[in-house]
Protein backbone atom coordinates (compact mmCIF):
# COMPACT_ATOMS: atom_id res chain seq x y z
CA UNK A 1 0.00 0.00 0.00
CA UNK A 2 1.28 2.91 -0.55
CA UNK A 3 0.79 6.71 0.51
CA UNK A 4 0.18 9.38 -2.09
CA UNK A 5 -0.47 12.51 -1.91
CA UNK A 6 -3.23 13.53 -4.32
CA UNK A 7 -2.45 17.36 -5.02
CA UNK A 8 1.61 16.65 -6.01
CA UNK A 9 -0.10 13.18 -8.45
CA UNK A 10 -2.04 15.80 -9.81
CA UNK A 11 0.34 18.23 -10.57
CA UNK A 12 2.65 15.92 -12.13
CA UNK A 13 0.72 16.27 -15.35
CA UNK A 14 -0.74 18.76 -17.34
CA UNK A 15 -4.40 19.86 -16.85
CA UNK A 16 -6.80 17.37 -17.82
CA UNK A 17 -4.73 14.33 -17.95
CA UNK A 18 -5.29 12.09 -15.94
CA UNK A 19 -2.75 9.54 -13.76
CA UNK A 20 -3.60 6.28 -12.72
CA UNK A 21 -2.99 6.02 -8.75
CA UNK A 22 -4.16 2.51 -8.57
CA UNK A 23 -6.96 -0.34 -9.24
CA UNK A 24 -9.44 -1.28 -6.88
CA UNK A 25 -10.66 -4.88 -8.02
CA UNK A 26 -11.83 -3.88 -11.62
CA UNK A 27 -11.62 0.12 -10.81
CA UNK A 28 -8.97 2.74 -11.84
CA UNK A 29 -8.54 5.45 -9.46
CA UNK A 30 -6.90 8.29 -11.52
CA UNK A 31 -6.04 11.94 -10.07
CA UNK A 32 -6.36 15.03 -12.80
CA UNK A 33 -5.48 18.59 -12.28
CA UNK A 34 -8.12 21.00 -13.42
CA UNK A 35 -7.00 24.62 -14.54
CA UNK A 36 -10.03 26.37 -15.84
CA UNK A 37 -10.47 26.01 -19.01
CA UNK A 38 -13.21 23.67 -20.46
CA UNK A 39 -12.98 20.34 -21.71
CA UNK A 40 -14.92 19.27 -24.70
CA UNK A 41 -17.96 16.73 -24.56
CA UNK A 42 -17.05 13.29 -23.78
CA UNK A 43 -19.06 10.00 -23.06
CA UNK A 44 -18.08 6.53 -21.78
CA UNK A 45 -19.58 2.64 -21.34
CA UNK A 46 -18.83 2.55 -17.74
CA UNK A 47 -19.85 4.70 -15.14
CA UNK A 48 -17.46 7.88 -13.88
CA UNK A 49 -16.96 8.86 -10.57
CA UNK A 50 -15.70 12.44 -10.24
CA UNK A 51 -14.82 13.88 -6.60
CA UNK A 52 -13.52 16.82 -6.10
CA UNK A 53 -10.65 17.37 -3.55
CA UNK A 54 -9.28 20.84 -4.07
CA UNK A 55 -11.23 23.60 -5.77
CA UNK A 56 -14.77 23.28 -7.88
CA UNK A 57 -15.55 20.80 -11.11
CA UNK A 58 -18.20 23.04 -13.28
CA UNK A 59 -19.78 19.57 -15.14
CA UNK A 60 -22.48 20.66 -18.17
CA UNK A 61 -24.87 17.72 -18.35
CA UNK A 62 -28.05 17.83 -20.96
CA UNK A 63 -27.15 21.56 -21.22
CA UNK A 64 -27.35 22.10 -17.49
CA UNK A 65 -24.80 23.04 -14.75
CA UNK A 66 -23.89 20.94 -12.47
CA UNK A 67 -21.81 22.15 -9.65
CA UNK A 68 -19.18 19.89 -7.57
CA UNK A 69 -17.16 21.63 -4.76
CA UNK A 70 -14.05 20.07 -2.40
CA UNK A 71 -16.14 17.23 -0.32
CA UNK A 72 -18.67 16.89 -3.45
CA UNK A 73 -19.08 13.68 -6.08
CA UNK A 74 -21.08 13.43 -8.91
CA UNK A 75 -21.24 9.69 -10.29
CA UNK A 76 -22.08 10.33 -14.73
CA UNK A 77 -23.72 7.03 -15.49
CA UNK A 78 -22.47 4.59 -18.70
CA UNK A 79 -23.90 6.61 -22.00
CA UNK A 80 -24.36 9.95 -21.01
CA UNK A 81 -22.56 12.64 -22.30
CA UNK A 82 -20.95 15.14 -20.09
CA UNK A 83 -18.76 18.18 -20.82
CA UNK A 84 -16.49 20.31 -18.21
CA UNK A 85 -17.38 23.93 -18.43
CA UNK A 86 -14.92 26.94 -17.95
CA UNK A 87 -13.91 27.91 -14.57
CA UNK A 88 -13.33 24.43 -12.94
CA UNK A 89 -9.71 24.49 -10.73
CA UNK A 90 -8.02 22.42 -8.50
CA UNK A 91 -7.64 18.27 -8.10
CA UNK A 92 -10.33 15.50 -9.14
CA UNK A 93 -10.08 11.80 -8.53
CA UNK A 94 -12.04 9.88 -10.75
CA UNK A 95 -12.72 6.33 -10.77
CA UNK A 96 -13.50 4.31 -13.60
CA UNK A 97 -13.18 1.13 -15.11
Amino acid sequence: MSHINLNHAAAAKPAWRSTILAMVGEANIKVMQMDNAPYPDESHDYPECLLVTDGQLNLRIHEELVVIRAGEMYVVPPGITHAVAPGSSGTCLIIDQ
